[in-house]
């Protein structure tokens, strides 16, 4: 059975109309089916997708990534990965069935793959806790990370939580140090490290998986610090303010990448991911091929570089770069001409007036 938003009113009733064109038993017994029917209503259908999916407000593109029926990561796992070998356990405390870890092969190449994986059905989700984390979820994939780098094996990771599990157990338990510790691991690894937002990307329970070399989000996924419901709640103390909270948040995929916060999007199938899991898989296969690819040819150092100077760019119009002084081994400031420009006349504002007025004296005394 199929699931339909707020929005999808129209195409519901279009699609189950197409449902009763397709019953050969009419209500006078078996009868021929209308095949031109058939066709035209499934165009208007595919009018109406196209015409509703290309206006998408913020709201309605999270309420798309937050989709009972959108493809899961398990579900990309097996269709983009071979051989995938399942690994558990923190070595600490236990296993976190909220995220799926493990090594398997893509091209032929081993990579490590990990998953916040939400689940397909309540029993799942109450089993994967609804992809929320535990700290031995992100002490198990810093584990696996860390064995990742020994042995010079990529890592890929699909992002889909609404963020880490807030529990009293979980806060005990540590869950802000592993948070920490997940995304300070990420950050100092020497092998490619790429992440796939497919669903909701959450406060710090998905940076801790996402501090990467490429971050990839699909076209309807969303990339937040905190959801929209939360945000309307603290600035405006109303949960029915999320439209608001979700346009003011700018957590789409068209805005990160416009922000420099993400590096690619993908573009999903009409009507979104979950009307055609099939194609969205090899397009993301196809992506992480293409950038698994451009490391290639990469040094160890050269990657760790990479992802230490994107990060250092977010928010700066040209980010921090290597001083050209061989003996300085720290970052210096590289902003844009204009900025350069600018904080070059601030600094020197006075001797510009003076030579201002010097100027427009000269230029009266010639005139008279």
């Amino acid at each position: 059975m199929k699931n339909y938003l707020d929005f999808e009113k129209e195409i519901k009733e279009l699609e189950q109309e197409v449902d009763g064109l397709k019953s050969p038993f009419g209500s006078e017994g078996i009868s021929e089916v209308d095949t031109n029917k058939i066709k035209s209503t499934q165009k208007e259908i595919n009018q109406k997708l196209e015409e509703i999916y290309s206006n998408l407000n913020s709201w309605q593109k999270t309420q798309v990534a937050r989709h009972e029926d959108r493809p899961k990561a398990n579900f990309y796992i097996k269709k983009i990965f071979s051989q995938f070998t399942l690994l558990s356990g923190d070595r600490y405390f236990g296993d976190d069935k909220s995220v799926t870890a493990g090594f398997g092969l893509i091209e032929n190449k081993s990579v490590l793959v990990i998953g916040q994986e939400k689940g397909e059905d309540l029993n799942s989700r109450i089993e994967r806790n609804f992809g929320m984390m535990s700290p031995e979820g992100y002490r198990k994939c810093i584990r696996l990370m860390k064995l990742a780098d020994r042995f010079q094996i990529p890592v890929i990771s699909f992002i889909d939580t609404p963020g880490a599990y807030p529990g009293i157990g979980a806060e005990q338990r540590g869950q802000a140090s592993a948070i920490a510790h997940s995304i300070e691991c990420c950050m100092s690894l020497t092998v490619p490290n790429i992440s796939i937002i497919i669903g909701e990307g959450g406060s710090g329970g998905a940076i801790a998986l996402a501090s990467s070399n490429k971050v990839i989000m699909l076209e309807n996924s969303i990339y937040s610090v905190i959801s929209p419901e939360g945000c309307a709640s603290i600035l405006w103390r109303d949960p029915k303010k999320s439209l608001q909270a979700a346009e003011a948040m700018k957590l789409t995929a068209k805005d990160l990448l416009k922000f420099g916060i993400i590096d690619e999007v993908i573009k999903e199938p009409l009507g979104g991911a979950h009307r055609d899991p099939e194609a969205i898989a090899e397009d993301i296969k196809y992506s992480l091929i293409k950038n698994l690819r451009s490391f290639e040819n990469s040094s160890r150092g050269e990657i760790y570089e990479q992802r230490k100077t994107k990060f250092l760019q977010i928010g700066r119009e040209g980010g921090f770069s290597k001083s050209s002084n061989l003996e300085d081994k720290g970052l210096s400031y590289g902003g844009s001409n204009y900025h350069k420009i600018r904080s070059h006349i601030d600094k020197n504002k006075l001797l510009y007036i003076g030579i201002g007025l010097v100027l427009i004296a000269g230029l009266v005394s010639f005139i008279y």
